[in-house]
């Protein structure tokens, strides 16, 4: 969901039998499509999630969550996964509580040494490429915690560096 430029859309179509990414921007959707080419199996579309059928055995969102309505997105995902399927989020969380602001205050001085350490060269200029859509997230921390678990019983979140959660939860069977 939101798959981007399709770098994950296209490391998933190596390992899976069908790959299917979405995102509501065109000028994606023509950058993931054509890192794709090489999976005949692997497509992208513009359909939302209320538009597909599934099921699926994995449904994965990075930075994508926030964009939308997490209720109705979560509830989404849970219809369109198979029995044991498996949602995977990595997302962006609003600081309200001095918890998330410790944590952001963490991440704000380690990140500069972990880029360092990740990317110790330049990146290359990607001046002509599309830019991500970006949106400042409007659900807390907490207020995703008890989203995901009024929606996705027994789901897990945990706290990254970076700024980020990630979730995961897997339907039962």
């Amino acid at each position: 969901m939101g798959c981007g430029r399709g770098e994950l859309l296209e490391k998933l179509a190596g390992l899976f039998d069908q790959a299917h990414g979405t995102d509501r921007d065109t000028e994606m959707r023509d950058v993931a499509s054509r890192r794709v080419t090489r999976f005949p199996h692997a497509t992208v579309s513009g359909r939302q999630l209320a538009e597909l059928k599934g099921p699926y055995d994995l449904v994965t969102m990075v930075a994508v969550l926030h964009h939308l309505d997490t209720e109705a997105t979560l509830a989404e995902a849970r219809r369109l996964l198979s029995p044991g399927g498996r949602l995977l989020v990595v997302g962006l969380a609003r600081p309200q509580t001095p918890t998330d602001w410790a944590w952001d205050a963490f991440c704000l001085l380690i990140n500069p040494v972990l880029g360092l350490i990740k990317h110790p060269r330049p990146a290359p200029d990607n001046a002509n490429e599309h830019a991500y859509p970006v949106l400042n997230p409007q659900d807390a921390y907490d207020e995703l915690r008890i989203a995901f678990a009024r929606q996705l019983p027994g789901s897990r979140l945990r706290r990254r560096i970076g700024f980020r959660y990630t979730a995961t939860w897997t339907k039962p069977v």
